[in-house]
């Protein structure tokens, strides 16, 4: 099992490797860890990879051309490559995702930064997009770290006795909108066209609209409490 670790900072992650389980896995070879920095695939002169958001908001966005560039060089080396996202829009991680998902050969992890990813790159590049809880944090590298290492226990050899895994337990309101950032066209998918027009009545009006969708579709449990 490899994990490859998309971050901005490589150094949070790292140490977490370093002792116990999880770094006598690697040294066993029964999992592989490496980091790849989107910003070594930036095609901005200054070394940017985020932008502001279109139709307003606060803080910036993870603009999609370091991140579509990052996972496309990623695909040409490993085609069974997994992408995975960590968002509190996501549906939650459970012990049957880290089961399943211990039998993949590769998982990527993108951490996320600033406000956000581009939706278009989540639509179109990721895989699954989870969430470990309703609550907020400053970037994706503890989710990251949390599903991986729950992952990995569940990857045979990891555990000095495999039998220990059959003995372990287990405010109202929508979910976030989706964002996106310039360019307004990427890979021939335009944003939506509201958001271009200036006028904040009608782009809240979507997003509340497209909001209530993904809630809807990612947690139906809170769903049913807005309809209430």
């Amino acid at each position: 099992m490899k994990f490859s670790f998309v971050t901005l900072f490589q150094n949070i992650i790292e140490g977490y490797f370093s002792d116990s389980i999880l770094k006598r896995a690697i040294d066993s070879k029964y999992i592989d860890i490496d980091y790849i920095n989107p910003r070594d695939y930036t095609e901005d002169k200054h070394n940017k990879v985020d932008r502001p958001m279109i139709g307003g908001g606060a803080g910036m966005l993870m603009t999609p051309q370091p991140l579509f560039d990052t996972i496309d060089a990623i695909k040409n080396s490993s085609p069974e490559a997994y992408i995975i996202v960590a968002t509190p829009v996501g549906k939650p991680f459970r012990q049957n995702d880290a089961k399943r998902l211990a039998k993949k050969e590769h998982i990527v992890f993108i951490s996320g930064r600033y406000e956000g990813m581009d939706e278009r790159f989540i639509e179109q590049m990721v895989d699954e997009v989870f969430s470990i809880g309703d609550f907020i944090l400053t970037g994706g590298e503890l989710p990251s770290m949390v599903m991986s290492d729950a992952i990995a226990r569940n990857v045979d050899g990891v555990l000095g006795n495999s039998d220990s895994l059959s003995v372990e337990s287990f405010e109202l309101s929508s979910l976030e909108a989706p964002s996106f950032s310039k360019p307004k066209i990427y890979n021939q998918i335009a944003i939506p066209s509201e958001f271009l027009k200036g006028n904040h009545g009608k782009i809240s009006d979507l997003k509340n609209a497209m909001a209530k969708c993904k809630t809807k579709y990612f947690r139906p449990d809170m769903h049913k409490n807005l309809q209430r």
